[in-house]
């Protein structure tokens, strides 16, 4: 088998699919493994270090995509790569199709067998690909957030910690999953005001005790999603249904009642976001202001710390990519049922039922 790796062209990507450990892993295995040069660059790891793991580095990416079988990317392919994809080849990456219908549409022309990190499961009914940037993106939202509360960037100026004789911040997290609990976690311990929102009450509950009072938890609904967005200093949306486009659960009369200078982080943007005022930005241009409230919403926002992005990433993809070497694609996905849960494209059909029905296809 040889396995591509071209260098990720996403605006700010810092991220790589393969790390040369795991490139001396899948060498070992048999694979050839091709490295597009300085692909791994942004996340800490020279060509050298590729080179002495058995990679074979290419400058071109055209000719990474056309020599192999299996391509190993971080992010879905963009416009520009969509006429390097081959047909028929297998992609093992995060695809996101339900927020990407464009994307799918090239998938299934080319026939290609779309392998998506975010479905892929674990025995336990987890997504053990989805997990780390999950936890890397929940982290990351509360220091984003504290960032763009300082005045100089347009926030209010409320400092999330307080100083004695001063309320602390108050942040508010919509969504008690992976991304919720850490964002929790961090605005606690920076001291933070916290309200979680959740419908999962055994989600709250152990919330609940882990914090043993310092925190609030609190049922989302219309009535105390609407108390709790108004008066947050930071708004947290981190609802997500694997696969599926994410629900629109804050309304832009509920974002219109925050305060000037708020912050909005979503989480959910890589699956359409769970804010209704939100819309994508990027790194070069991560925020807006709509309602006098600040509005942060990049897809790729672990790319902000691509080194511990990279390694939480490749540590929970190698037992699959190994598999995929080991055994080859198709016999990979047949004796692996979590696998198999990953495959969203295959024979020009969208083969993942909730991505099939949030884009029109079932």
């Amino acid at each position: 088998m040889t396995i591509g790796v071209p260098k990720e062209i996403k605006s700010g990507e810092t991220r790589v699919s393969m790390t040369p450990s795991l490139c001396r892993r899948c060498v070992a295995l048999g694979a050839r493994v091709l490295i597009q040069k300085s692909a791994g660059l942004t996340a800490g790891f020279a060509d050298a270090e590729y080179r002495a793991g058995g990679a074979t580095l290419v400058a071109d990416a055209a000719k990474v995509w056309r020599a192999s079988e299996l391509i190993l990317k971080v992010k879905e392919p963009l416009p520009a790569e969509y006429g390097l994809l081959q047909q028929g080849q297998a992609l093992f990456t995060y695809l996101h199709l339900a927020a990407g219908p464009e994307l799918a549409k090239v998938l299934l022309k080319k026939n290609i067998l779309g392998i998506s990190y975010e479905t892929v499961a674990g025995v336990d009914g987890s997504f053990p690909l989805l997990k780390p940037m999950s936890q890397i993106a929940g982290r990351l939202s509360i220091q984003i957030g504290a960032y763009f509360l300082q005045t100089q960037h347009g926030g209010s100026g409320v400092l999330l910690g307080g100083i004695p004789g001063t309320m602390p911040g108050h942040v508010v997290v919509v969504g008690a999953g992976n991304s919720g609990a850490h964002a929790v976690q961090m605005a606690a311990g920076m001291g933070a005001r916290v309200t979680v929102l959740d419908l999962d009450t055994r989600k709250l509950e152990a919330l609940d005790t882990e914090y043993r009072g310092r925190i609030v938890t609190l049922m989302s609904n219309p009535a105390n999603l609407e108390h709790e967005v108004a008066d947050a200093d930071l708004l947290i949306g981190a609802v997500l249904i694997p696969a599926a486009k994410a629900p629109t659960v804050v309304s832009k009369k509920m974002v219109a009642r925050m305060r000037p200078g708020s912050v909005i982080v979503d989480i959910a943007i890589d699956q359409g976001g769970c804010i209704e005022s939100i819309r994508p930005t990027s790194h070069e241009q991560p925020v807006y202001h709509d309602h006098g409230v600040v509005h942060y919403a990049v897809p790729n926002m672990p790319a902000l710390v691509g080194r511990t992005s990279t390694l939480g990433l490749t540590q929970a993809t190698e037992p699959y990519v190994a598999m995929l070497v080991r055994q080859g694609v198709r016999r990979a996905l047949a004796e692996h049922e979590g696998l198999q849960r990953g495959l969203n494209t295959d024979g020009g059909k969208i083969v993942y039922p909730a991505i099939a029905k949030a884009l029109g296809y079932a």
